[in-house]
């Protein structure tokens, strides 16, 4: 027991958005106290935490000083700088480790290291150079997609290539920043699968999670994923390879293209909960976010187990161009729930809420899910 951190202590959270506010309600919960560290004050996290330090990732004496008042540390996304996971790992613990992170945030990085460990991936170059970008397209054909090696998220850092004449231009439009050109992939459908691994190699994978995207923004989940049983077993398979590869301690979500000869390619990594886990928290014994407390804490890891088939669909900011939604309305649907991130300012395209839908089948759970948005 002396390895466990036991409801009581101080949880830190590195990121204070929507995730890790969802961390803290769980941690809260569980007995547990969090402080979190960002550059933002009121934050969706600080809101909730105990404590909220507010300072630049790269103000390491305050990182350090924030790690002195924690028992553990954790993110909630995955562009936090190395050196700030480093500062804080060396006071207490950082799950999953800095090396996770320094993997996950650089694009050739993550896929290389997947490619060499024998985890299928989208077909991929690298690119440094005007050559490199020349050969890639070359390799690999057009249309496909240039990437930013790093900091992209949400259709953000990336640019279809049409045409090997618009490669360059395409290149230029993202700085010529070290980047990632990936072929096209014909696939019938997007999945996810958000797994945890704890401290001493307990492994569990929620069921898989279908994904459908909107301007390259996650806009329905459904759980479970409408897929054959085998490519169910073949993702629970392919991650877990994965966190035994990177030696994940904590919540990582693997991100799928469902091929339509039923294979599945990696598209990329999120080490750490997951906006497809999200309903996690209304249609499963144990959420995403628990989860990630009990594996960062070394506590045994909780059921996976489904009550419902279920549908989440994001709400973003472009739900508030016509004023404030009508939240009695969308209330109204007594199989829906709403949860809102406490985020001061609505954008086109920022996540500011979601909806999750229960029903007794999927097809259900997605319509009423939609008709529940629709309603605000």
């Amino acid at each position: 027991m002396s390895n466990v951190i036991l409801p009581g202590s101080t949880l830190g959270m590195l990121g204070s958005g929507q995730l890790g506010r969802m961390f803290a309600i769980a941690a809260r919960r569980m007995g547990y106290r969090v402080h979190v560290f960002s550059p933002d004050k009121d934050s969706p996290t600080g809101q909730i935490a105990d404590q909220e330090f507010v300072a630049d990732y790269e103000e390491l004496d305050a990182v350090r000083e924030f790690a002195n008042t924690v028992s553990v540390v954790s993110f909630e996304f995955e562009n936090v700088p190395a050196i700030t996971s480093q500062a804080a790992g060396e006071i207490v613990p950082v799950r999953p480790g800095g090396h996770v992170l320094h993997i996950t945030q650089n694009r050739n990085r993550e896929k290389s290291t997947l490619n060499e460990a024998g985890i299928p991936v989208t077909p991929f170059a690298p690119v440094h150079t005007v050559a490199d970008l020349y050969q890639a397209v070359e390799s690999l054909k057009t249309p496909g997609v240039l990437k930013t090696a790093g900091g992209g998220y949400d259709g953000k850092g990336q640019r279809i290539v049409e045409s090997p004449s618009d490669a360059l231009a395409m290149w230029d439009e993202l700085g010529r920043q070290e980047a990632n050109y990936e072929a096209f992939i014909e696939f019938q459908g997007e999945c996810s699968l958000v797994a945890a691994r704890g401290v001493g190699g307990e492994f569990k994978a929620y069921p898989l999670f279908e994904n459908e995207h909107t301007n390259h923004i996650l806009d329905v989940t459904m759980c479970p994923a409408r897929v054959p049983q085998q490519v169910r077993d073949d993702a629970e398979q392919i991650a877990r390879a994965i966190f035994e590869i990177l030696d994940v301690v904590g919540v990582l979500c693997v991100e799928f293209f469902w091929t339509k000869d039923n294979q599945l390619l990696v598209n990329e990594l999120a080490p750490r909960p997951h906006n497809s886990g999200h309903l996690t928290v209304d249609a499963h014994l144990t959420c995403q976010f628990e989860q990630q407390v009990r594996a960062i804490c070394g506590l045994p890891l909780g059921s996976v187990r489904q009550h419902q088939p279920a549908a989440m669909v994001n709400l973003l900011g472009d739900l508030w161009e016509g004023g404030e939604p009508d939240w009695k309305s969308l209330c109204e649907h007594q199989t829906s729930k709403l949860h809102l991130y406490g985020k001061h300012e609505a954008r086109v395209g920022r996540k500011m809420g979601h909806v999750t839908t229960l029903e007794n089948d999927i097809e259900t759970a997605r319509t009423n899910a939609l008709i529940a948005r629709e309603s605000l």
